[in-house]
């Protein structure tokens, strides 16, 4: 058993190394973390960040960036109406059918549609994004060391290449992307780019935490329920704990 935790011990450590020797090779660094509502046992998502967040991809990312894995109903669990998610979903066009005629045709989103993607399909993205796959933000946020930091460090990366460093023609440095050479052109631009419904000021750095923590909940909506299950857990474990042990105190307590 000691072998085999040493070579647990000693693979995890080689692994460790391994990721920290590919991040030197490409010139990517830990990205800064940042304070997120939603770490941590007790967090638990911001709804107000969660709708700004929503509307820096609406109006920001979704030009490029699907979300494949999300139905426009599920934005009711951060705080929009059925009526508002029925109007979100009316902005979109979704193909369906077929009709009597046995012909597909156009309509409005439902809300019970999945998110319309920018592109018809991965080759349309491509061409029209000069060879690059703008990825799926369903689950970038899982996909991605650094979870929301990363996602954060590369939305506000975008920063003045060094002296002497050799860009490579059509593409961007950025700070935090590993290579620093990224296709993605800055998407937040300048302060106020985003126009908050809840007169939050919408600074580069706020759009991008916003717009994290969205994509955090995109990633994994139950985590709020999973928190509560787990406290309640705890709870009860703690409960449980008292009552074994007064039950073993009485117990013994007649046999002394």
């Amino acid at each position: 058993m000691a072998r085999l935790l040493i070579a647990a011990v000693a693979a995890s450590a080689l692994a460790c190394a391994a990721v920290g020797l590919a991040r030197a090779e490409d010139g990517a660094s830990a990205p800064a973390h940042q304070e997120w509502s939603f770490q941590g046992v007790f967090g638990t998502y911001d709804e107000a960040a969660l709708q700004r967040g929503f509307q820096v991809y609406h109006d920001v990312c979704s030009a490029c960036h699907p979300l494949k894995h999300l139905a426009y109903r599920d934005l009711e669990a951060i705080g929009y109406t059925p009526a508002q998610v029925k109007g979100i979903a009316a902005q979109y066009q979704v193909t369906a059918g077929p009709n009597d005629q046995g012909q597909m045709f156009q309509r409005p989103a439902q809300p019970s549609d999945m998110f319309v993607g920018p592109f018809p399909n991965d080759e349309a993205a491509r061409a029209a994004e000069n060879g690059a796959l703008p990825p799926d933000l369903s689950m970038v946020v899982k996909a991605r060391e650094g979870g929301p930091d990363y996602v954060y460090g590369i939305l506000t990366g975008f920063v003045k290449a060094p002296a002497g460093f050799k860009e490579t023609p059509g593409t961007y440095y950025n700070a935090t992307f590993p290579g620093h050479q990224i296709k993605m052109p800055p998407p937040l631009t300048a302060d106020g780019q985003v126009k908050y419904t809840d007169g939050t000021k919408a600074t580069i750095p706020q759009m991008a935490h916003d717009v994290a923590t969205f994509l955090s909940w995109a990633s994994e909506p139950n985590l709020d329920e999973r928190h509560r299950i787990g406290f309640r857990v705890i709870l009860f474990l703690v409960v449980a704990v008292g009552v074994l042990y007064a039950a073993k105190r009485r117990v013994w307590s007649r046999l002394h």
